[in-house]
């Protein structure tokens, strides 16, 4: 490309939302037990200017420092716990934090586009989460949602990913032409750590749901996007190739990469390297999810961990055409509603 590509970061969270968040939560989760402690959402008071300071000391100051350009940004992974509550707590929660990034991505908007979540709850109906989905694509201007295949925090009570229950949420998102991040929140299992253990495998659970359904010819167009490197996709990538042949699936390329990409949340050099290796250039997306799960510096390079944007300029295999197509290509095909409103700014 003759032009720099803009560093598109596709998996951000907010999770350095003012305190006030985090305490009306707690109100919240006291509410259940005790109705007359329940908050009502006009209780939450988060100034622009409180907003403000929360950004531009955390994630824009790395943005720049780091030298990305954009940030899908979704509420904080682990403060989703759809597990918590009823259907109704979970829709009072989802409907707050979405309007949470919905202000960032105004007061902010040429650095951060906005992505949903959803008000999912074990054992309920799918479908019930599409006013929220609709509402956040139509007003918000959401180009992407997150969708939890375990809302059960880590005992995976629902149904897997191909079942039929997920369908109406896969049709509303062929209607918009928006792709989900494939992502679960913390979890209430001790047998699993919230993000060295739950997310990391539901990743791997994850792309072995579509590859043992056939769920991509249904939804021919629907796009999932695995985090975190994929999970165990990319490292066993033998193994998911035999898996698929002895269940007499398609080869990978044409079963699950038209439809499944993997974001670059790996955290040292050989990861990136083996993940741009085994995978497509096609299938991945640059991200970092910064000030997330791994925020240390690592002593071995004197960097921080997550500063994912090093690894993808030192992968020796990468040539610029493919550095091009990880910072800015794909998620601008992956993200249509992403790639117009860049567009509609002249970018």
């Amino acid at each position: 490309m003759s032009r720099k590509p803009l560093i598109i970061d596709c998996h951000g969270h907010y999770t350095t939302a003012p305190q006030a968040l985090a305490d009306w939560r707690d109100r919240q989760i006291a509410g259940i037990k005790d109705p007359a402690l329940m908050p009502s959402p006009s209780d939450l008071r988060i100034s622009d200017d409180e907003l403000r300071e929360s950004i531009e000391t955390n994630q824009l100051r790395l943005m720049r420092e780091r030298g990305s350009d954009l940030t899908i940004f979704s509420p904080r992974a682990s403060f989703m716990a759809h597990h918590i509550g009823d259907f109704q707590v979970s829709s009072t929660w989802s409907a707050i934090c979405n309007e949470l990034c919905h202000r960032v991505s105004t007061l902010f908007p040429d650095e951060f586009a906005m992505a949903a979540m959803l008000p999912q709850s074990p054992g309920v109906d799918p479908a019930t989460c599409i006013p929220e989905l609709e509402k956040c694509v139509r007003e918000y201007g959401a180009v992407g949602i997150n969708l939890n295949p375990d809302p059960s925090g880590g005992h995976w009570s629902a149904p897997p990913l191909s079942d039929r229950s997920w369908y109406p949420i896969y049709e509303k998102m062929v209607e918009y032409d928006i792709p989900a991040m494939v992502h679960v929140s913390t979890s209430c299992n001790p047998c699993f750590h919230t993000t060295g253990a739950h997310y990391l495998n539901a990743d791997t659970t994850a792309f072995m749901q579509c590859l043992t359904s056939d769920l991509f010819k249904d939804f021919p167009t629907l796009r999932l996007v695995i985090p975190h490197g994929g999970g165990a996709a990319p490292y066993h990538w033998g193994r998911f190739r035999g898996l698929a042949q002895a269940l007499k699936k398609p080869l990978l390329d044409e079963h699950l990469l038209n439809n499944v990409f993997f974001d670059t949340c790996v955290y040292h050099q050989p990861g990136i390297d083996l993940l741009t290796r085994v995978i497509p250039v096609k299938n991945v997306l640059f991200a970092s999810e910064m000030i997330g799960a791994v925020r240390g510096i690592d002593p071995e390079t004197g960097h921080y961990f997550d500063d994912t944007k090093r690894y993808i300029e030192a992968a020796s295999t990468l040539s610029d055409a493919d550095r091009f197509q990880i910072y800015e290509g794909n998620a601008r095909r992956v993200y249509p509603r992403l790639d117009a409103a860049l567009k509609a700014k002249g970018l």
